[in-house]
């Protein structure tokens, strides 16, 4: 998930924004008479229609789903700020969050990708190393962006089991293994 740069705080609504979940993005138009073609990332597209009302990353909102149907990538909806083609392209690329606390718990060892936020970054011998900064995907892998502990310039780490092998959301921290440590590791 996806922080888009955003500072810490509250928008003008009142909405937390730095609990918010990427769930959507603005394809364009579809057809002409003003739907919108959504791409999903959650696991049933369908379920954008639940939640109705979509936010920008500002916490303000930004799209009022009236109706959809399911799409190869997502859904096709009516949404109440929508009325012409023109106005649907305009939202093209918009990202559509909802509030955390309006998504299930996670299941025991399950999480969401914004639960890895604030983390610390512990290495091998249980070192803080820095504190997650945000998780961000430029297209490939999900990758943990890292302040480091003594500040400095933040550092990626490829978010997968390998480089980040061990994760305690409860407990307020995560294994980071930078790619020399983990060519260092013992085979398990």
């Amino acid at each position: 998930m996806n922080r888009d740069n955003r500072a810490p705080g509250q928008s003008e609504n009142g909405v937390s924004d730095d609990r918010l979940i990427l769930v959507a993005q603005v394809g364009g138009s579809f057809g002409v008479r003003g739907e919108v073609r959504i791409t999903t990332f959650t696991a049933a597209p369908m379920t954008l229609l639940e939640y109705r009302t979509l936010l920008r990353a500002d916490g303000s909102t930004g799209l009022t789903l009236t109706t959809a149907r399911p799409d190869k990538k997502g859904i096709v909806a009516r949404a109440a700020e929508v009325a012409t083609k023109e106005d649907a392209d305009a939202l093209r690329g918009l990202k559509l969050f909802i509030p955390r606390d309006r998504l299930p718990p996670p299941e025991d060892d399950e999480f969401y990708l914004a639960d890895l936020i604030g983390l610390e970054a512990r290495d091998a011998t249980d070192t803080v190393i820095g504190t997650v900064r945000a998780v961000q995907n430029f297209g490939a892998d999900d990758m943990l962006e890292i302040t480091p502990a003594g500040g400095g310039q933040t550092w990626y780490l490829t978010f997968t089991r390998e480089a980040v092998p061990e994760i305690r959301t409860a407990d307020g921290w995560l294994r980071a293994l930078r790619p020399a440590e983990i060519g260092e590791r013992e085979p398990d």
